[in-house]
């Protein structure tokens, strides 16, 4: 390896996920292709000790050398990239595991490191670590509300792909770790070389700035059978008005109590909830149709196109028109 590549750690721990732990070296990997002699990355994954490490996928993998030896041979981080690990609890739902030893480790490791990135629910070790303490980050949208309950000091956004904050990067939810790489490859080497790389992987160099981890039909199912009753009403009449009034009535609540239920259950306000349906709905005939903005806004209940404009700037940071060109898949 060159001696201009830029070192990077990779976190391995029993439990973590795979995609998180493959994903960002295969890219760093292919970038090798792009600029040879250039430069590049030096990828070694450290575990605490040499034994292999059993992913979430049951898939082992053996480390190329223990934290003891990292902190002994004194070399400089360029990049500690921190994967995540979930357990299921008794409810069923996704909870972000947090080992008091491993993050024990990542805190040391991050004292010798340029910068610091987190793949998934890798966000929840770093907020252990103290790492995101007046910083805004993100992670899976299906833990997102337990970093934000067990750490109130970070600035918790469930919505984009990544977020960088100085010199900390969080990654969202599993393939997002591909787009947190080329973020960082371009940041390293420039644009050019990691639309190389994007080309490479047959995926986009990024997705819209605001670009959304979060899609309706992803969203957690209800607690209670009324407010997925609410849901799928949403999606039936979707070209319809929708207000919060006909969400009540359907309910047979008040707007004020619709408004609590909709909050505690689902995350949001009635208002935001509808808007992201539709927006859904929208996002898909922009990929799959080649019908006129006009025609989207009216089929998704928008009416308008500005209001379309409004709603996609809201949600997503960018405009429909930008969004089919970027997704756009050909109709055969």
């Amino acid at each position: 390896m060159s001696s201009a590549a830029r070192f990077v750690v990779v976190v391995l721990f029993d439990g973590v996920d795979l995609l998180d732990v493959t994903g960002p070296p295969e890219v760093f990997a292919l970038l090798r292709r792009e600029v040879g002699d250039a430069g590049g990355y030096d990828v070694v994954l450290a575990a605490e000790t040499a034994d292999p490490v059993t992913t979430s996928a049951g898939v082992r993998i053996l480390p190329d050398t223990t934290f003891t030896e990292l902190e002994l041979s004194g070399r400089g981080i360029d990049t500690l990239l921190v994967p995540g690990s979930v357990e299921i609890d008794d409810t069923g739902r996704a909870r972000a595991v947090a080992d008091p030893a491993v993050v024990d480790r990542v805190k040391a490791l991050a004292g010798r490191t340029r910068r610091v990135a987190s793949v998934c629910v890798g966000a929840h070790i770093l907020a252990e670590a103290g790492l995101l303490d007046g910083r805004r980050a993100t992670t899976h949208w299906s833990t997102a509300q337990q970093l934000a309950a067990d750490h109130p000091a970070v600035e918790v956004d469930a919505d984009p792909i990544f977020i960088r904050d100085r010199d900390v990067w969080t990654g969202a939810g599993i393939s997002a770790c591909l787009d947190l790489s080329l973020a960082l490859v371009a940041d390293d080497f420039g644009e050019s070389a990691a639309l190389r790389v994007a080309r490479q992987l047959v995926m986009y160099l990024k997705r819209p700035s605001g670009q959304s981890q979060f899609s309706v039909p992803l969203a957690p199912l209800s607690a209670t059978r009324r407010t997925e009753d609410l849901r799928h009403y949403v999606t039936r009449n979707i070209t319809g008005r929708l207000s919060v009034a006909d969400l009540a009535e359907h309910a047979h609540v008040s707007e004020r109590q619709l408004t609590r239920i909709f909050k505690t259950e689902l995350g949001t306000t009635p208002a935001a909830y509808i808007e992201s349906a539709r927006v859904e709905v929208a996002r898909n005939q922009l990929e799959s149709t080649d019908a006129t903005l006009e025609r989207i806004a009216s089929t998704c209940g928008f009416n308008t196109t500005d209001t379309l404009i409004r709603a996609f700037r809201r949600t997503l940071d960018t405009t429909p028109t930008e969004y089919r060109n970027r997704f756009r898949s050909p109709v055969r």
